[in-house]
């Protein structure tokens, strides 16, 4: 069995992200700390899980983007992973993730390559996408979805090498070849261990170029026009007075001002 987990290299969460000063159409990238995105280690985990299970099979992490992807994918080889692939050229660096939304047929280029890569040998199933894997509520497993036109689930909370997965109350089983999304506590990812993190240095990284998977990039639809910071949070309000009162306040506050109830 060979499973394929689709990674993302994000800024950790406890960076400060600020527009860039001289382009504000990008963010300054200076002391940035880049890390493997934490849903994506929930999707490492699983399938090391699977295929430790089995006894046997194959992981392998598969990212898109710049040079620095590839600190990403060494930590997915350090976590236990077996190879990795890099989608690495100049001509993805303004991939459209949009894919098809509110009825705008979009090419979602970053996904249509990564689709290509799964595809099997033989498989001349059109390689678009419907949605991309920045964008939320387990887009990923839906992009994979509608790129491949291979059965998903909902974001599961376990998984079975079987691909039987329960969501909520719900089972479902899929044949094989599927996609699955990760979320928070489907598992606890594990460290990388010194003898992963040295082991991970022989491991391979294989670059793809649109040209490797019989692509031509195409001239980005979508372009940022502009970047704007989030406006600063209001000061917090203590509510005085009995406790009969202020909680009558509180929900007048949360109703009328603040617009939350």
């Amino acid at each position: 069995m060979k499973i394929v987990v689709a990674i993302k290299q994000v800024p950790d969460t406890a960076t400060q992200v600020k527009i860039s000063g001289g382009d504000p159409k990008a963010i300054d990238t200076t002391g940035i700390t880049w890390i493997v995105s934490p849903y994506d280690e929930f999707a490492i985990e699983e399938a090391l899980r699977i295929k430790e299970k089995r006894g046997q099979g194959e992981v392998i992490a598969l990212s898109l983007g710049p040079d620095r992807v590839k600190e990403a994918l060494r930590s997915a080889l350090a976590m236990g992973c077996d190879r990795a692939i890099h989608l690495n050229d100049p001509a993805w660096t303004n991939a459209d993730h949009a894919g098809h939304r509110a009825g705008a047929r979009r090419r979602d280029q970053a996904g249509a390559a990564r689709a290509r890569v799964l595809r099997p040998p033989g498989d001349r199933r059109r390689p678009w996408g419907r949605w991309a894997r920045s964008w939320p509520r387990c887009s990923t497993g839906r992009a994979r979805r509608g790129s491949w036109k291979r059965p998903s689930t909902p974001t599961p909370r376990t998984c079975a090498w079987a691909a039987r997965s329960r969501a909520g109350s719900r089972v479902f089983d899929l044949p094989l070849p599927a996609v699955l999304s990760a979320q928070k506590g489907l598992n606890e990812p594990r460290y990388p261990t010194l003898k992963g993190i040295m082991g991970a240095k022989k491991k391979e990284i294989k670059d793809m170029k649109p040209g490797d998977i019989g692509l031509t990039p195409a001239a980005p639809q979508l372009a940022v026009k502009n970047l704007e910071a989030l406006p600063a949070r209001p000061p917090g309000r203590i509510v005085q007075g009995e406790v009969k009162d202020a909680v009558k306040e509180l929900v007048r506050a949360l109703r009328e001002d603040a617009k939350a109830i």
